[in-house]
């Protein structure tokens, strides 16, 4: 049990799986998965399905890297009837306050008790890029909005708001951008706004990961917000040479990328490095749980998890009885030549 696990938290916030494995100490694990770029729910269920039982709750991204996508809010509310516990991503970018406010509501009475506050990816980045970003509010301000929301029963312009919105509210930090010696203060100014618990960005780099939890750790925010690094697969080593050079704010190792060219097969090196990294995270004081983000590659969700030992989930819906992995995943197990990866030492 890590330091950030042993605050005298007794009063449950939202009452979410998700809050529930955070207080009682043990260690968290969340998926996430990205909404298709179609009217179709197929995609959400596929790997919902995948994850049932084996993660605390999923991540539903908001029109991720800027693209138009399924809303985050609909694909919620899809695994909600599946019995599954989504967390409703909500960014600046897209939305004013009067809309945010409207989607929380409507949401929060449809089953939603976990909300992720992000600014978004710009839109000049997707396939809009001459749509106008709203960014009303930034995404401090958001957070402070929820928790006044559910802690004040106001809204943002102070009117009451009756059956008022229980959230578990939740940030993103990114522990590689510059400067560097200011990421720990923001975050500490999300915890101030009213956040209850971070998933950072994709971890690449883990000797820079320690670095910025030194300085978590020094402002003592390790035992003031639940703090869950961003772990992904990164499928080839061209994929990772890209995100070294060419994507802004992402820091990835040289032993990263060479671990996956030296590879005989570059997706089991992948997941192995991922599993390295999760049980790298258990051993750092004050992470209190992995967020594994596939991005594009959500049926590998389930092998990691496994792999790292981190079953059986202790509040997830079907904890105790997770959904039998599908033909059509195995079929995509067997075309990216991991099949065989719980089988091997």
């Amino acid at each position: 049990m890590t330091e950030a696990n042993d605050k005298p938290e007794v009063t449950l916030k939202s009452g979410s799986a998700l809050e529930k494995t955070y207080v009682s100490g043990q260690f968290v694990c969340t998926g996430e998965v990205g909404p298709p770029m179609e009217s179709s729910f197929h995609h959400v269920e596929l790997f919902g399905n995948a994850m049932k039982g084996r993660v605390d709750s999923i991540n539903l991204t908001d029109n991720q890297t800027a693209m138009t996508r399924l809303s985050s809010w609909a694909a919620a509310v899809k695994l909600i009837q599946m019995g599954l516990e989504p967390n409703l991503q909500m960014v600046c970018r897209d939305r004013n306050r009067l809309a945010m406010q409207s989607d929380l509501l409507g949401a929060y009475a449809l089953g939603v008790r976990n909300v992720l506050c992000l600014s978004g990816d710009h839109q000049s980045f997707g396939n809009h890029p001459g749509c106008k970003g709203v960014y009303d509010l930034d995404s401090i301000q958001l957070i402070n909005m929820v928790k006044r929301l559910r802690d004040d029963g106001c809204f943002e312009c102070g009117a009451e708001c009756k059956n008022n919105p229980k959230f578990f509210i939740g940030c993103a930090e990114n522990p590689f951008g510059d400067p560097f010696e200011f990421r720990a203060v923001r975050l500490e100014k999300k915890i101030e706004a009213g956040a209850d618990f971070v998933q950072t960005q994709c971890i690449l780099d883990m000797e820079r990961f320690v670095l910025f939890m030194e300085r978590v750790r020094e402002r003592g925010l390790h035992k003031r917000i639940y703090i869950s690094p961003g772990l992904m697969p990164v499928k080839s080593a061209k994929m990772a040479r890209y995100m070294q050079h060419g994507v802004p704010g992402m820091l990835v190792s040289e032993d990263f990328c060479q671990r996956l060219e030296k590879a005989e097969n570059g997706k089991i090196a992948a997941l192995d490095l991922t599993v390295d990294y999760i049980k790298q995270c258990q051993q750092i004081e004050g992470v209190s749980g992995v967020h594994v983000m596939a991005v594009a590659w959500e049926e590998v969700v389930p092998l990691v998890v496994e792999k790292a030992g981190l079953l059986p989930r202790p509040f997830a819906p079907f904890a105790d009885n997770p959904a039998p992995i599908t033909d059509e995943i195995k079929a995509m197990w067997a075309k990216a030549k991991v099949d065989g990866y719980l089988a091997r030492n």
